[in-house]
């Protein structure tokens, strides 16, 4: 009877261990161009035009973002205005290491401890926690943020936002390097 309920259990959870480890890795993009390298498509100045989606699709909020970025040998800088469609605006400054083997580290005020990211072929991941403020309220949410550059000007980014391993919504941006 054990030896039978084991077997149940393994074909009911195996399925759902197996999907998990099913969704793309960066490396998967290795032989993919125009290769990114992300020191120096965020060397300068790059503008961004975005929106964040609810979990149910609705756009609640609309953006842009004028960002200023400098690098100095591994160390770079991305001092990032974002103004939002309701008028706000808000202001984040990431400081980046660049490591061996395409790896990055970054920090920025609101960020929890350290973001790590990982570049391969055309495409960046980027994982991090944010403290967002949402009607006084601060929250600690995650973010599991993919970049591919389609040309040497435009890279777009599709962020996952979530909490407690649940989905809160995306947030879909289109950089412009000028």
């Amino acid at each position: 009877m054990t030896t039978r309920r084991h077997v149940l259990c393994a074909l009911i959870a195996g399925p759902a261990v197996l999907a998990g480890c099913a969704g793309p890795q960066v490396v998967d993009y290795a032989q993919q161009r125009p290769r990114l390298e992300l020191d120096r498509y965020f060397n300068g100045r790059v503008r961004a035009h975005g929106i964040f989606q609810k979990r149910s699709g609705e756009v609640a909020r609309r953006f842009t973002v004028i960002m200023d970025c400098r690098w100095e040998g591994n160390q770079g800088v991305l001092d990032e205005a974002f103004t939002y469609s309701d008028g706000t605006k808000q202001r984040r400054v990431w400081h980046l290491t660049k490591l061996d083997g395409g790896r990055y580290v970054g920090r920025a005020d609101d960020v929890v401890g350290e973001a790590r990211g990982q570049e391969s072929g055309n495409a960046f991941r980027w994982n991090y926690t944010l403290r967002l403020p949402v009607d006084g309220k601060e929250y600690e949410v995650q973010f599991d943020d993919w970049m591919f550059l389609v040309d040497e000007q435009v890279m777009l980014n599709r962020a996952t936002m979530s909490k407690f391993g649940i989905t809160l919504g995306e947030v879909l941006l289109s950089f412009t390097k000028e």
